[in-house]
């Protein structure tokens, strides 16, 4: 399918979406105050009709979704029988149906696994990009779209990170929480709004935000995500995500039995981190790119992006009893930069930690 805003000036198209319409630190702002949105081309929607929806769902994934209010949003995780994160998804029922928002390159394995999982129950999950799009920037921007509504109640996903939900956990101890400066949301528009939104852009009327600077906010904002930081091995527990995605006092789902283990006995063997790079350097790390303490490697990137404040900066996933306090370098491929490490999920994480809370060593909050 045609990128609708490929003709924008200074556009920058790839098989993800807009990348960016010519200064993505400038986008960054521009979308942290309200003022722009941006396309989601990474993204894709799943239309989940049926009056079994929401109870099907709840016994399917970790959030408890049978009394979800229309119009409410939260997210669900899909785990294996040992607690690995396979899927996961942005969730807003309208009373009639439930549309999940999920990385565009997970979203056919998800949808082909809940078709799987029907058995008799009255729900007919189906692919619904043809049809739709998704948005996203501030609630206030996203005024300026018009989000479908085919029930009645308009299709618009606020993202509740990092607040902690009825059932969530949070991990990690800072204050205040980075996540707590990015107010986010996603509205699911029909294709024809997609063009207008693209048309307007191009006089002028919308300002537009390309995939880069929702990024860099994303990992200011320390916020997990499939496409970047889930691996094989990922605990939804090593990304902080028990407070959005994991009810912790729900019924019986698969996974359900290492998630109560590991939060209630123990502590998940790797932790993410956020890391302030070297900002003497302009080439980023590489998803994937070994984080090291000496020679000896501790974890890996899954995210890095350059930040209109603090620079240049990245989540990793290290070992759990990797030093809070030891100096880290990044792999690049310029060669390795110095990381100055952010505790995000505490080496002792888990329902028995006594964990103080901490202040943000961050460049941002120690320039104020």
């Amino acid at each position: 399918m045609a990128n609708a805003f490929a003709h924008l000036p200074g556009a920058v198209v790839d098989d993800t979406g807009l990348r960016h319409v010519g200064n993505p630190l400038i986008e960054q702002r521009r979308l942290h105050d309200g003022d722009a949105v941006a396309p989601l081309g990474d993204r894709a929607v799943i239309a989940v009709p049926g009056e079994d929806r929401l109870s099907w769902l709840d016994s399917l994934s970790s959030q408890a979704l049978t009394r979800l209010e229309p119009g409410v949003g939260t997210e669900l995780l899909v785990l294996d029988p040992r607690g690995h994160v396979e899927h996961a998804a942005s969730v807003v029922d309208d009373g009639e149906t439930t549309w999940l928002i999920a990385d565009r390159d997970d979203a056919p394995r998800l949808l082909e696994w809940l078709r799987k999982m029907r058995f008799r129950l009255r729900v007919d999950p189906r692919a619904a990009d043809e049809d739709f799009a998704v948005i996203g920037g501030t609630p206030a921007a996203l005024e300026r779209v018009a989000a479908a509504a085919p029930a009645g109640v308009p299709l618009v996903w606020n993202d509740p990170w990092p607040q902690p939900g009825a059932g969530g956990y949070a991990y990690a101890v800072v204050d205040p929480h980075p996540g707590a400066e990015r107010v986010w949301a996603e509205a699911i528009v029909t294709r024809d709004e997609e063009r207008r939104i693209a048309e307007a852009a191009a006089t002028g009327e919308i300002e537009i935000a390309g995939l880069a600077a929702v990024d860099a906010l994303r990992v200011a904002a320390w916020r997990p995500r499939w496409s970047a930081d889930v691996d094989e091995r990922a605990l939804p527990h090593e990304l902080d995500w028990l407070r959005t995605a994991v009810h912790l006092d729900k019924g019986c789902y698969r996974g359900q039995e290492t998630v109560a283990k590991v939060h209630n006995l123990g502590h998940p063997p790797r932790r993410l981190v956020a890391l302030q790079l070297d900002g003497s350097g302009s080439v980023l790390p590489e998803r994937g790119a070994a984080v090291r303490i000496g020679d000896d490697a501790v974890g890996t990137v899954t995210s890095a992006a350059l930040h209109y404040e603090e620079g240049p900066i990245a989540l990793a996933v290290v070992r759990r009893t990797t030093p809070v306090d030891a100096s880290m370098t990044v792999d690049t491929p310029d060669g390795p930069v110095a990381a100055a490490q952010e505790v995000v999920v505490p080496p002792d994480a888990g329902a028995t930690a006594g964990v103080p809370r901490i202040t943000r060593l961050s460049r941002r909050a120690s320039a104020q």
